[in-house]
């Protein structure tokens, strides 16, 4: 007698299951993966606004003296507002882009707020981060360099793959600029502060650090996700499949 068996161990359904055993099962999975989606959307949203609301208010009074960051000049004030700004509209039409329930029904506004986030948002935003470049502190300025230009490529070509009405493309892309936004600008303000307060690095090592873990590790966890729920490893190899065939 052949039967199936997946990696796990779990029998397949076979010819003998049940169809409302069947039928069971996957209404189950569909319940437990819908909830386990809300509950994600919920905890991405909360921390998505709490960070804006954190970031962003110092900005908005258009006084340097309460920025976070100490401006070198005007000029440099006013282009770190713009840049904070704009990173705000990428964060909040993110969590829009990255809603289930919107996406399957309505469309219109997954699209309009698609080309918030990268015309409103992504790609002013990291090009404002470019031209401060010559004023960003030293430590781990090369990362906030390759991250800002990474960021806007992978909007640019995700927009265009939607163009094309190549989804699957345009998924990817976009799921990568959402990581390295996320990197670039939430997740240094964690690191830095961890490695500076808990672990016990200098300013200085810590920002560098941060700077370069932040979006490249976000970058590396995404990629693993989606090449693993495409059935790959984290290097575009097939994985073997999940039905075998045993011998019993």
């Amino acid at each position: 007698m052949t039967q199936q068996v997946d990696e796990l161990g779990t029998p397949a359904p076979g010819p003998d299951t049940p169809v409302e055993d069947t039928r069971t099962q996957a209404v189950t999975t569909r319940a437990g993966e819908g909830r386990w989606h809300r509950q994600a959307m919920i905890i991405f949203s909360v921390a998505t606004i709490a960070y804006v609301v954190y970031k962003l208010p110092p900005y908005l009074t258009f006084d340097s003296s309460n920025s976070l960051i100490p401006p070198e000049h005007p000029l440099h004030f006013a282009l770190l507002s713009a840049h904070v700004m704009g990173g705000s509209i990428s964060l909040l039409t993110s969590v829009l882009q990255l809603w289930p329930w919107l996406r399957r029904t309505h469309p219109a506004v997954h699209r309009v707020s698609g080309r918030i986030y990268i015309f409103g948002g992504a790609l002013p935003s990291a090009v404002l981060a470019l031209a401060m470049y010559p004023v960003t502190p030293g430590a781990g300025r090369v990362a906030v360099l390759v991250a800002a230009s990474l960021w806007s490529t992978t909007a640019i070509f995700g927009w265009m793959a939607a163009r094309q009405k190549r989804f699957a493309e345009h998924r990817r892309w976009m799921v990568y600029s959402f990581a390295i936004m996320w990197g670039y600008g939430v997740w240094v303000f964690v690191l830095a502060n961890a490695f500076y307060y808990a672990v016990g690095l200098n300013l200085e090592t810590s920002m560098e650090a941060a700077r370069w873990i932040s979006w490249t590790g976000n970058l590396l966890i995404v990629h693993w996700w989606m090449e693993r729920t495409a059935g790959r490893t984290i290097i575009g190899v097939a994985r073997r499949s999940s039905k075998l065939k045993v011998a019993t």
